[in-house]
């Protein structure tokens, strides 16, 4: 009975090549580890991750000094005209008198210091760094535990076509047999036209479903190799595994574990949604606060007619200028503006609030469902077993009565085709299986494991 099932299971041995080292045969665990390395959206995951720290960074330099430089050279084309009383006039007392005023040259070099003293919104925002980065850190392993659970779903699904492939081939190469027997049969004399005529039909439909699952094959492999970010010129080859291992563990799979909502990273990530727009209503309550910051200044001054300021003896005359004082800003009024801020951050909170019952509703759901799916696929998988073994009986069985002529043609090809069925529903029932152990595994938080 066993030669007409292929194995099927999850892999844990290590990828090998083949001697060409053109082909790889990749396990599941290789196929995982290629694509956390090379997995598009994983990796655009992973630089806002980085772009995360980074506004962090941005976050903090604002309550760190902030110093600045600058220069200025000006030309007086035209220089601005001051009007003294007359009794400065000593040419002619009492008539006002025009007089020009500075110089035409002007150069100045200024620095200026500028710390926050006390400023609650970027307190609070020092506060919401540490959490958007780990916002960010939780996008990311969210990203790579999709990619592990699609990339498993479709390893999954790849082997399961490859068993039913390896059932088609097994019934194309007994049919074929068969086409030949009876062949020999009707040129003897001891077969009907119809009869060969009926098995060449059966040959063609196994071999129609051939072709189609090839194509079927090629098009999820593809989309394997697309999630895992391999080129999809690379051939690849998944290996066989022993049916013993998966029967042996479906055996044994009683204890489902109990579920912990606080190990799902969705709900994780809803979480620090949450701590972040509290955080965020926090920086608009802090907008009510004044602010106290330290500033210091100082400027150097030439002045000059000539554009001589900056040679040695010229008519330059420079000075120094220094200062430093505190800026205090209290909001009084503004409209309000920092009001009705304030009321959207709490409606926003609501809304998290509610997104977070409704995951946890939806992952507590998953978890039933997955145990209630692999309660139900162990069941199906012994009874598939069983009947896959009442089949093949039934085939043998039919085969030697049709050659010993107690067996009509119609009869083998029943059983041929029942056998066919049964070994299908049993793979069907294996990648069903593994299936609902995947999202059983995700129900967990798990899925990394699968990486071991």
């Amino acid at each position: 009975m066993k030669k007409w099932i292929i194995p099927f299971l999850l892999l844990t041995a290590g990828g090998t090549f083949n001697a060409n080292a053109q082909t790889k045969q990749l396990t599941l665990q290789d196929c995982l580890r290629f694509a956390l390395d090379h997995n598009q959206t994983l990796a655009v995951s992973r630089l806002e991750e980085d772009m995360g720290r980074l506004k962090t960074k941005e976050i903090r330099a604002q309550a760190l000094p902030q110093v600045t430089g600058s220069g200025n050279l000006t030309d007086n084309l035209q220089k601005q005209v001051m009007v003294l009383p007359g009794a400065f006039n000593q040419a002619e007392p009492g008539k006002p008198m025009p007089v020009e005023v500075g110089t035409t040259w002007n150069a100045t070099a200024t620095a200026e210091l500028n710390q926050q003293v006390f400023n609650q919104s970027v307190f609070t925002g020092l506060k919401a760094a540490k959490s958007g980065e780990e916002y960010y850190s939780l996008q990311t392993q969210q990203t790579k535990e999709n990619v592990i659970y699609n990339v498993s779903g479709l390893y999954y699904a790849l082997l399961v076509k490859k068993e039913k492939m390896s059932v088609i081939q097994t019934n194309i190469d007994k049919l074929t047999r068969l086409v030949e027997t009876t062949q020999s049969q009707l040129d003897n004399g001891l077969a009907k036209r119809i009869d060969l005529d009926r098995i060449r039909v059966n040959l063609v439909n196994y071999q129609t479903q051939k072709s189609q699952l090839q194509n079927q094959l090629r098009v999820e492999e593809n989309k394997l190799k697309q999630i895992m970010g391999m080129s999809v010129e690379e051939n690849v080859s998944l290996p066989s595994l022993e049916l013993s291992d998966i029967e042996r563990k479906a055996a044994v799979t009683t204890d489902f574990g109990n579920f912990n909502l606080s190990n799902r990273t969705e709900f994780k990530l809803l979480k620090k949604t949450e701590e972040l727009q509290t955080f965020q209503k926090k920086a608009y309550i802090a907008e009510y606060f004044p602010s106290l910051s330290f500033n210091g200044r100082y400027s150097y001054n030439g002045l000059s007619d000539k554009f001589d300021l900056f040679k040695g003896g010229s008519t330059a005359n420079w000075f120094g200028m220094a200062s430093i004082g505190l800026t205090l800003k209290i909001p009084i009024f503004d409209g309000f503006a920092r009001r009705s801020r304030v009321d959207q951050a709490n409606v926003t909170l609501a809304q998290v609030n509610k997104q977070l019952e409704a995951n946890k509703l939806e992952l507590t759901t998953a978890f039933e469902n997955s145990r209630l799916v692999l309660l139900n696929s162990l069941s199906t998988i012994k009874t598939q077993k069983e009947n896959v073994s009442l089949a093949d009986e039934v085939y043998a069985s039919t085969q030697n009565n049709y050659n010993q002529g107690l067996a009509s043609l119609t009869d083998l090809l029943n059983a041929e085709t029942s056998l066919a069925e049964a070994q299908n529903s049993y793979n069907e029932a294996l990648l069903q299986y593994k299936l609902a152990e995947l999202d059983l595994i995700k129900s967990h938080g798990n899925l990394p494991s699968l990486l071991n």
